[in-house]
């Protein structure tokens, strides 16, 4: 176990992490997970897209690898009222506030140190009263370990007064070689939050029976979304799943399966339709549409102004917390694949012959 740290000049740091054969290597700006890799085949297979230049996180506006917030995904026109006060936050997609504005906690240079004998990183920053609008004072800490267990994350925030907080980890995973439209998905949620045509929830929690959101079941995503519309969605996790087992699970054929624990209500799925054209990747990658899957474990979106969502308003007495476990080995082979869907009917339902 190992962790040492880069300096890449002008305050920005990177902590490299080594547990066995597996190795990820965290920045100081925004928490981005820079790279992580496992072994599959004889080699290090990556997990994860990022730039080689770590310098390239600085202009980047998909939020590879970072912590978002401090409320990830949308609020919708950047507007919310808390204790008989209306807050406006600055507007970054289209008319609406996201992943925590312009300037959010992923644009910062947070204060960093290792833990050599755990191979782990602590990362600490304070934001202030008012940071892009949001009310209260926020003091910030993320642990991020590699282990036998794989990628450990545990979030936490103190507010000096109510306030919306909701991180969410932000990596695209590309478990294998070509897009994630091959990936196979599974996620523990029986109903997700409908949105309009700008992402922004209804308000309702409906069924993900019939539709391309149903991956109760092992599916690849080409298979849910044959027209290739694209999935960016909030699937909402089952309240009362076993959180001994991993709450969503993905793989490429062939290549290395990801499991994730997470004590989050939302899971959002989006399958990189818009990352666009991207060079200076990892080993000379070129990112494409449908290059990285993001899994990002969260609160429901706009939850602010949806009083029935599951509340993100944490102050004095009420901390914020996220613990989220992330792992890594070869994907199944396709009879265990098979027996995977053969062995998960749902309640009422018979197994497949």
């Amino acid at each position: 176990m190992t962790a040492h740290m880069i300096d890449h000049g002008d305050g920005l740091m990177e902590a490299r992490l080594e547990h066995g054969d597996a190795l990820a290597s965290i920045l100081n700006l925004g928490c981005v997970l820079r790279d992580w890799r496992a072994p599959l085949g004889g080699r290090l297979a990556p997990a994860v897209l990022g730039y080689a230049d770590p310098r390239a996180y600085r202009g980047d506006g998909r939020w590879f690898g970072a912590v978002v917030g401090r409320v990830a995904n949308r609020i919708a026109h950047g507007r919310f009222r808390l204790e008989g006060r209306d807050h406006a936050l600055p507007l970054n997609d289209g008319p609406h506030h996201l992943h925590g504005g312009p300037d959010g906690l992923s644009r910062r240079l947070w204060a960093m140190e290792t833990d050599d004998a755990a191979s782990a990183v602590r990362l600490s920053l304070v934001s202030p009263d008012g940071d892009q609008g949001y009310p209260g004072a926020l003091a910030l800490s993320v642990d991020i370990a590699l282990g036998r267990d794989g990628l450990t994350y545990a979030m936490a925030a103190e507010a000096d007064r109510p306030t919306p907080v909701n991180l969410a980890q932000h990596a695209y995973y590309n478990l294998g070689p070509g897009d994630v439209r091959r990936h196979v998905l599974r996620v523990d949620a029986a109903a997700y939050t409908p949105t309009g045509a700008d992402l922004i929830p209804t308000g309702e929690v409906a069924p993900v029976a019939g539709t391309r959101f149903d991956f109760r079941r092992p599916r690849a995503l080409a298979e849910a979304d044959p027209e290739g519309a694209g999935h960016d969605v909030n699937l909402a996790l089952d309240p009362a799943r076993d959180t001994g087992e991993p709450a969503a699970e993905a793989w490429a054929p062939g290549g290395l399966r990801l499991r994730l624990w997470t004590d989050q209500p939302g899971l959002q799925v989006y399958d990189g339709a818009g990352i666009g054209e991207v060079a200076g990747g990892l080993d000379g990658a070129r990112h494409s549409a449908f290059g990285g899957l993001c899994l990002e474990a969260q609160g429901f979106p706009d939850s602010p102004n949806r009083p029935g969502f599951p509340s993100i308003i944490h102050g004095p007495g009420a901390p914020y917390r996220q613990r989220l476990r992330l792992a890594l080995d070869p994907a199944p082979a396709a009879a265990e694949t098979d027996g995977a869907w053969k062995g998960r009917p749902e309640q009422g339902e018979a197994a497949p012959a």
